[in-house]
């Protein structure tokens, strides 16, 4: 059982992560990325009716921000694409903490139970 104490820094990216994928209109643009490749912001505008080019646009910059997509110019256009080294960060956190509480339900069977 690891007692290794979390970066301050590495939970405020984390908390900067999780943020961005906490939106549903993120994680729809996201998941667009992730299955159809990159695309421009006018591309993904086109796939998402319900949300306005300024709003998709602000929405890839929150993600863009937190690290999950990265952006480019081709040409006039601005092309979105996925960071997946910045997800594999999410799911090493998320897995950290599924560690500890394995470990702190694994503590309290064990007193429960009456092991020592």
């Amino acid at each position: 059982m690891s007692k290794r104490r979390i970066d301050p820094r590495q939970l405020t990216q984390a908390a900067v992560l999780f943020a961005a994928l906490g939106d549903p209109t993120r994680l729809a643009l996201l998941q667009q990325l992730s299955t159809g490749g990159p695309a421009s912001v006018s591309t993904l505008a086109e796939r998402f009716p319900s949300v306005t080019r300024q709003a998709v646009s602000k929405h890839l910059h929150v993600l863009g921000d937190a690290g999950v997509i990265d952006g480019h110019y081709r040409g006039r256009e601005h092309v979105w694409s996925v960071n997946a080294d910045r997800l594999e960060d999410g799911r090493r956190h998320i897995d950290l903490i599924a560690r500890k509480w394995d470990d702190a339900l694994a503590r309290f069977k064990a007193y429960v139970e009456g092991v020592d």
